[in-house]
């Protein structure tokens, strides 16, 4: 997979993709991240990417034009299977789109800034929006690094365990059951007999109920959504 990065910040983003299983996936050959200074696209004085909006009101928005140059660029040196909008009004991110674009072989990434990009940018060359929740961040740039750390431990050979990230939290649409290590007695605070007992069968529908419980407690919302049953 090759992860393109659209942004006005990149040194913003350095830092999740120089540690722990991003770095190892980049080192490995199984995914590669480019980033792109949108101020790199634009001929314009003191490299300018932004302007006041039409029609007055607070925020700048940034331009179609260095956008439009980065893309087009982009785009003709391969072909890409999406073209991502980081945006609060865009679809929430859940476990499912990241499994759906886990598999897809060339992504750009846009990062929002300021108030937003020119509307004609969406409209023209976005093919899907996506929010990391109902707030609004300074930029898109630690949204796009919490898509792209999503999408990137499901590729194959990232995890050490390759059965790792099927058993994670929304997977099934269910919450992760409790998980223990040692030692087995802390301070009277024991652990459940049947992950002691080395009976699989046990253990693996005591994990099925933990989790429906506790979905069913924090989340009810998950089970309506294709969750199963007791």
């Amino acid at each position: 997979m090759r992860i393109d990065i659209i942004t006005v910040l990149p040194e913003l983003l350095k830092s999740p993709f120089e540690a722990s299983i991003l770095k190892r996936a980049i080192e490995k050959g199984l995914v590669e991240v480019h980033m792109h200074n949108l101020r790199d696209y634009t001929d314009l004085s003191y490299n300018q990417v932004d302007d006041y909006q039409f029609g007055g009101g607070a925020g700048m928005v940034l331009m179609i034009e260095p956008i439009d140059k980065c893309i087009t660029y982009l785009k003709s040196e391969r072909n890409y299977d999406e073209v991502i909008y980081m945006t609060p009004d865009g679809e929430t991110l859940n476990q499912k789109i990241a499994n759906s674009i886990s598999l897809q072989g060339n992504i750009i990434i846009l990062c929002g800034h300021y108030k937003g990009v020119d509307q004609r940018v969406r409209d023209a060359f976005i093919t899907k929006e996506i929010s990391v929740g109902d707030y609004v961040l300074s930029g898109g740039e630690l949204a796009a690094a919490i898509l792209c750390d999503a999408i990137i431990r499901l590729i194959p050979g990232v995890l050490n365990n390759e059965t790792s990230a099927l058993t994670d939290t929304f997977q099934d649409n269910l919450l992760a059951p409790p998980v223990y290590t040692r030692p087995s007695d802390y301070k009277g605070m024991k652990v459940p007999e049947v992950l002691l007992s080395g009976n699989f069968p046990k253990i693996e529908e005591w994990r099925e109920n933990q989790a429906y419980k506790r979905t069913k407690t924090l989340r009810p919302d998950l089970l309506k959504n294709g969750g199963t049953g007791e």
